[in-house]
């Protein structure tokens, strides 16, 4: 019995110490595909599209965020959220990147995945780019 119980509680140890060792692993390097990055915004950054693309941001952004993007939103207790309202955090980055990432996620951003209609989400790259414009 002994036996038994010492050969179960080393499997036990075993799957655990392998389990922890796994997600020790440092996260994948994050690669937009360039073909993604290279595509251009069909939607023009008008009155309307950026009143659309604010009202996505407030339903999905803005709780990380913070509501004028300046990364405080209501979720503090996660790391590294993107301050939106300073320039140089978009600066460099193709209408393309922010779409992609707002329609496949990154990190612990979740995406937006086939939720949304292409259109909106190219209104809310467009609401993006103006949170910056704004100080």
């Amino acid at each position: 019995m002994k036996k038994i119980l010492f050969g179960v509680s080393a499997l036990l140890l075993g799957i655990l110490v392998a389990s922890a060792q796994q997600n020790s692993q440092p996260p994948a390097e994050y690669k937009i595909p360039p073909e993604a990055a290279s595509q251009s915004n069909p939607v023009k950054p008008t009155p309307e599209s950026l009143a659309k693309g604010k009202k996505l941001y407030g339903y999905d952004c803005a709780v990380c965020h913070g509501k004028d993007g300046d990364g405080k939103g209501d979720m503090t207790d996660l790391k590294g959220i993107t301050d939106l309202t300073d320039p140089a955090t978009l600066k460099g980055k193709t209408d393309g990147e922010l779409f992609y990432v707002i329609k496949k996620g990154k990190g612990d951003m979740p995406p937006e995945g086939d939720r949304g209609k292409p259109e909106d989400m190219w209104s809310l790259v467009n609401y993006v780019r103006s949170l910056s414009k704004k100080k």
